[in-house]
């Protein structure tokens, strides 16, 4: 199989076999980087970082998967670049691919990185839009296979909260296609558009796996051996929207009580990050003082900082599996 050259936008544009291989993958070079026998598949690459929304994650570990790589990065912001105010992304593309041998994007719209995908003819990878979150997905996959009680049986997972953007949508899109039992536990208000859904449907009649749209905390979290959440205002939502969110989803709030819910005292608790779990933000501060959420918001601290919590082999993972996709289509 080989990956050679591909576009990275979407789960959905690859297969089941050549996700399983991106994660294989993974694996391998995360043992090889932590016993010092990595070798360097990308020596003398330039890969370009276009950043319209800020990061901590993707940059750090686009940034290091390269240099561990014998690769070399150069990032791009609106402040420090002419994409999107003075140049088009036709010919952001078109420039680009003349100096690079691929390019990231992280920014709100798929149909933004379609179109840097369509005028480029090196391979464009997806940091994140508001629509999808793919190299996040195959972060949360290799996390939940090193953590599964047994991770050759299909992934039972849950995503609590808002599931109406990149995390709901990746998280109900990726598990369809690995075979796995998915269940996105949310207010119907807040749920994948009905594009997404059928998507989902139908891989999932071909992969066998299970889809499970709810807004019963009780019945979704039954037996879930992962319960995944994300904030609940996304990046770029007015601050107006925290009333409206708070009180749709203070009931599916991650905290002891309902990770109780899954029945099972192993069950772990993932988040994509950041999280707002404490008052050392200042977001996490003015949502306490606003809605007196004074112990957390999408979850509460306890969790955050419990056992259960695996968020920082998440964030970790977050460079393994995007070191993967690199190697695989620049390598």
């Amino acid at each position: 199989m080989t990956l050679s050259g591909r576009d990275f936008l979407k789960e959905a544009d690859f297969t089941p076999a050549e996700l399983d291989e991106l994660l294989l993958l993974a694996a391998r070079l995360k043992a090889d980087r932590r016993n010092g026998a990595e070798a360097q598949h990308l020596r003398g690459k330039q890969l370009a970082l276009i950043f319209e929304k800020t990061s901590t994650r993707t940059r750090t570990a686009f940034e290091v998967a390269m240099r561990d790589q014998g690769g070399h990065i150069t990032v791009l912001d609106p402040a420090s670049s002419q994409v999107g105010h003075k140049e088009s992304i036709a010919d952001t593309a078109r420039v680009l691919a003349r100096i690079f041998d691929g390019i990231e994007y992280r920014g709100a719209s798929q149909t933004t990185i379609e179109a840097l995908a369509a005028y480029s003819s090196v391979p464009v990878f997806n940091g994140l839009t508001d629509e999808w979150h793919p190299t996040q997905m195959l972060a949360d996959f290799l996390t939940m296979r090193e953590h599964a009680a047994d991770p050759s049986a299909p992934l039972r997972y849950a995503y609590v909260g808002d599931a109406r953007f990149n995390m709901g949508n990746s998280l109900l899109v990726m598990g369809a296609l690995m075979g796995s039992d998915v269940r996105l536990v949310a207010p119907r208000s807040l749920w994948p558009n009905q594009e997404v859904q059928e998507l989902a449907r139908a891989t999932a009649a071909q992969t066998g796996a299970l889809l499970t749209l709810t807004e019963d905390i009780e019945a979704g979290l039954a037996d879930a051996e992962f319960v995944h959440t994300d904030i609940w205002v996304s990046m770029g939502e007015p601050d107006a929207t925290w009333a409206e969110r708070v009180a749709l989803l203070t009931p599916y709030r991650v905290d002891a009580s309902l990770m109780a819910l899954t029945r099972d005292p192993s069950s772990k608790f993932m988040h994509c990050l950041p999280a707002y779990h404490d008052q050392q933000t200042a977001v996490g501060r003015k949502v306490a003082a606003e809605y007196g959420l004074t112990d957390g918001v999408e979850v509460t601290d306890e969790v955050f900082e419990s056992p259960a919590s695996i968020v920082f082999d998440q964030a970790e993972n977050r460079m393994h599996t995007i070191k993967a996709v690199l190697v695989a289509t620049l390598g």
